[in-house]
């Protein structure tokens, strides 16, 4: 950076000849250059200041324009009669943006509207003197239905200080504490201003006064500071001013920095799309569990424990190593146009942690893919003391887990509870007894409880295990039973099954049984058994696909939706079922990627279609 700096103002660099101007008239020197040659690689021009504000509501939807000034949005593009002489500098180091321009404002001008006007919003880019202050208020006094929106930035400025009680709603920038404002010639107090009206934005966080944890900001992309608190703040002005809480205005703002580039801010459908992914309330929640659930899509179960895919690897020799096992999951993520087909992906623990191949770990790969990433969290089945019947392990420091998940982009969890079907020499069942059942059912509504509370949407998995010798009726009865006991105990512990997804075996005779199920009783004992104890307000049901064969879970699948309609929606969250044909394709080989990748494609499309 240095040295490009000072080849420019030694006039060492050509470049220094070299100004471009932009579709605003705006001049800028393009100083981009990577960290082994100087050259240019990229360039994208930003107009900054009450532009950026301007373009964030018009994005929104709300019609605005700049006092004073001829600027203004026409089909999506800036344009302004003003000529603007000051040269300004763009400096660009490995993909890393700075700007440079002239830190001498222009006092702001303002033009009384001609019509009345819902709001009027001091930017924090405005430089007002006192006669521009003074037209302000006039206007304020004759307008009085104008509500005044003020972004403070420049705390030594007693005639903006003045306005502050007249207004609806204050921006304080990086200020320590709301209550006073230190600085000016005259202390001013808030005391006679509600504390509900003030938003402090930080470089950090976006903290309300009512709100008790503040919204915490996790990045701010390529944006100067100025682009980054003008959008802050126009989004929640222009959220607020269309209906949504303050808080949730917050959460919007949040996203809009987040997932916004340079002069490129997000549309409100953008933004309501992207709250899916993030948020803590009930709301959030069950907006994320809807949109995992979307028409013609399912979700992928990557989550094998390090076990089971041990076993995968071991069945065709391959090495099972990190780097096997990222390439393998790899294979899946980078399938092209999997959005078509996946709304959600679960992983496992290792894969959170692993990156794609541009370098991204794959959870926020997925949600760059508008892909919701999701977590296995259960740490594997334990006997009960003297019994061969089981229960998941994992409640201990659940909760720090879930913390972690949520702070790494993971928005839904699953967590499994296997039972096993065993008869007697009669043909009567001995398992699973009701003491494993009550058991299962306690510990997925607390796992379920847990995550709710850590701003995840639950997947409860009660899976009866289809490797076994039992008739398609019996698994029925113990399906049934387990439900039963399930929605009493996720009811018990005051679950939002609006924000709960519900996986589930199907119906079927098990895996050794003599005869086995044809897919058309799969599909009537399934609707028969689910319509039976599945209450109305869940939020979904997803099937696993249970060691089936990839056909065989398809067509079953197919069959359970021809006997709808369900009051949920209901889709598929198969993982071998989807897997297998691109294991055996790729094989270990990344020369087979391509090949594999098909194979998993076409087991998506096939399911797709059928549900």
């Amino acid at each position: 950076m240095g040295n490009v700096l000072k080849d420019v103002y030694l006039n060492l660099d050509s470049r220094t000849e070299q100004f471009e101007s932009d579709k605003h008239g705006i001049k800028w020197l393009d100083l981009a250059f990577n960290a082994s040659e100087h050259h240019f690689f990229s360039r994208e021009a930003s107009f900054g200041g009450a532009a950026v504000s301007l373009e964030t509501l018009h994005k929104l939807g709300i019609l605005a324009s700049v006092s004073g000034t001829d600027l203004r949005i026409t089909d999506n593009e800036f344009s302004t009669n003003e000529r603007v002489s000051d040269y300004r500098y763009i400096l660009i180091s490995d993909e890393q943006t700075t700007y440079f321009a002239p830190s001498d404002r222009e006092p702001t001008t303002f033009t009384p509207p001609a019509e009345a006007v819902d709001y009027l919003y001091i930017d924090r880019s405005a430089n007002l003197t006192s006669e521009t202050i003074a037209k302000i208020t006039a206007y304020l006094d004759i307008s009085l239905s104008t509500k005044l929106i003020i972004y403070l930035q420049d705390f030594t400025n007693n005639h903006l200080l003045n306005l502050t009680p007249r207004a609806s709603l204050i921006f304080l920038e990086n200020h320590p504490n709301p209550h006073t404002l230190p600085g000016s010639s005259q202390t001013l107090e808030f005391a006679d201003i509600d504390p509900a009206k003030l938003i402090q934005i930080s470089d950090d966080s976006l903290i309300y006064q009512d709100i008790t944890e503040p919204i915490t900001l996790t990045r701010i992309n390529t944006m100067t500071h100025l682009s980054a608190y003008s959008i802050a703040a126009a989004t929640i002005l222009g959220s607020f001013i269309l209906g949504h809480s303050v808080e949730n205005s917050l959460k919007l703002a949040r996203i809009n920095l987040e997932n916004s580039k340079l002069n490129a801010t997000l549309p409100l459908a953008k933004l309501e799309e992207l709250a899916a992914t993030s948020g803590n309330h009930t709301n959030d929640l069950e907006l994320i569990a809807a949109n995992l659930l979307l028409p013609g899509k399912g979700i992928l179960a990557a989550d094998e424990s390090g076990g089971s895919i041990h076993k995968k690897f071991a069945q065709l020799n391959i090495p099972d190593t990190p780097e096997t096992r990222r390439d393998y999951r790899n294979l899946f993520f980078t399938t092209d146009g999997l959005t078509d087909y996946v709304s959600g992906v679960i992983l496992f623990d290792e894969t959170t942690r692993q990156h794609a191949d541009n370098g991204q770990t794959f959870t926020d790969y997925l949600i760059s893919k508008n892909i919701i990433p999701g977590i296995k969290v259960d740490q594997g089945l334990a006997n009960f003391p003297n019994s061969t019947e089981s229960y998941t392990n994992g409640l201990d420091g659940l909760d720090n887990r879930l913390s972690e998940y949520y702070q790494m982009g993971l928005r839904f969890a699953k967590w499994r509870a296997a039972f096993e079907i065993h008869l007697d020499d009669s043909g009567n069942i001995l398992t699973p007894t009701d003491q494993a059942i009550s058991e299962n059912c306690r510990i997925l509504a607390e796992y379920a409880t847990k995550c709710q509370a850590a701003g995840i949407v639950p997947i409860v998995e009660p899976e009866v295990v289809h490797d076994g010798y039992y008739t398609i009726s019996q698994c029925a009865s113990v399906t049934g039973k387990i439900l039963g006991a399930l929605f009493a105990e996720l009811t018990k512990h005051h679950v939002n099954l609006r924000a709960c997804i519900l996986k589930t075996n199907m119906i079927l005779a098990g895996k050794q049984y003599d005869t086995q199920s044809t897919p058309d009783e799969v599909g009537v004992k399934t609707a028969e058994i689910l319509k039976s104890h599945v209450p109305s307000e869940l939020a979904g049901i997803v099937f696993l696909s249970g060691g089936q064969s990839p056909e065989q879970a398809t067509d079953n699948l197919a069959a359970i939706a021809n006997h709808g309609p369900f009051p949920w929606p209901v889709t598929f969250s198969f993982a071998r079922a989807l897997q297998d044909p691109a294991l055996y394709a790729w094989n270990g080989d990344n020369s087979n990627a391509e090949k594999a990748r098909q194979a998993f494609k076409d087991r998506l499309i096939a399911n797709c279609k059928v549900i």
